[in-house]
């Protein structure tokens, strides 16, 4: 036992250095004014106060969780369908689909991202399919449609993998009962597989919901700065002005924001379960 836990103590270290310290001084930049003499800086709720009083931010923090959870929603819509029809498929049919939607994953995401800039811009691959049937180019890129687009690409492969793993874990001996007590597969699906799925779906609502709600490069790219959502302005009060006092605050409110909504899907998926009992 000794011996195992010895080979935990690399990984604590690795943890305390690259999660726990950044972390403190993102606590301690957030409360803190900005100065560079150690003896001139004091504890502070301005850049707190700045955030929230600021209706330009206010604005943007809107525009960021709404982007968010209608990735969240789009995701939901078509990535429960296909991990359902997946997991009617034999297993080495199933392994071959999981596998083609992870398949883009491997690709670094910024990679893909530029791809998706190239097939929207104006001379791209769909305005120049549109051009040989006499359409004229439709302008998709920089637009907040190319920014839902790219975060639902990117992030629609969490959801799916989250409700095939719940619907293949479903006990299938349930259906079975709902067929013999007369449900139709209509009347099965609503009252046995979606119910017994919804973990899934609250984890695959997490795992878009967080890192869409603080993506800064998607809208950077496909929004071409002209989309700017709350990780935006994040990497601009660290990377353009040097304000890291106020981007601490901002960062250490949006977690503050991620931890609560993690909570409420958490308490919801806890409510459910109670409720199955």
């Amino acid at each position: 036992m000794k011996q195992f836990r010895s080979m935990a103590y690399p990984y604590m270290i690795w943890a305390f250095v690259l999660i726990v310290v950044p972390m403190l001084m993102i606590l301690l930049y957030a409360f803190t004014n900005k100065g560079n003499d150690v003896a001139t800086i004091q504890f502070t709720l301005a850049n707190f106060t700045r955030f929230f009083t600021d209706d330009v931010f206010m604005s943007v923090l809107g525009r960021s969780l709404f982007i968010a959870v209608l990735t969240t929603v789009i995701c939901v819509i078509l990535g429960y369908p296909i991990a359902y029809v997946i997991a009617q498929k034999g297993e080495k049919s199933s392994v071959f689909w999981i596998l083609l939607i992870t398949l883009p994953t491997w690709i670094n995401m910024l990679v893909r991202t530029y791809a998706w800039m190239g097939i929207l811009q104006d001379g791209g691959v769909i305005n120049t399919f549109l051009g040989w049937f006499g359409i004229p180019p439709i302008t998709m890129i920089h637009t907040s449609f190319a920014v839902v687009l790219g975060m639902v690409y990117n992030f629609i492969p969490f959801m799916i993998l989250q409700i095939h793993a719940s619907l293949t874990k479903m006990d299938k001996s349930f259906l079975e009962a709902a067929s013999d007590l007369g449900a139709n597969r209509l009347e099965a699906f609503l009252r046995v597989t979606l119910p017994l799925s919804l973990p899934g779906v609250i984890s695959g609502i997490t795992l878009v919901f967080l890192p869409a709600v603080s993506c800064f490069f998607i809208p950077k790219l496909l929004g071409g700065g002209q989309f700017v959502l709350i990780g935006n302005i994040i990497e601009t009060e660290f990377l353009t002005t040097g304000n890291w006092n106020f981007g601490s605050a901002i960062s250490l409110a949006m977690a503050v924001i991620i931890m609560f909504s993690m909570y409420l899907t958490k308490k919801v998926d806890t409510d459910k379960d109670r409720g199955n009992v």
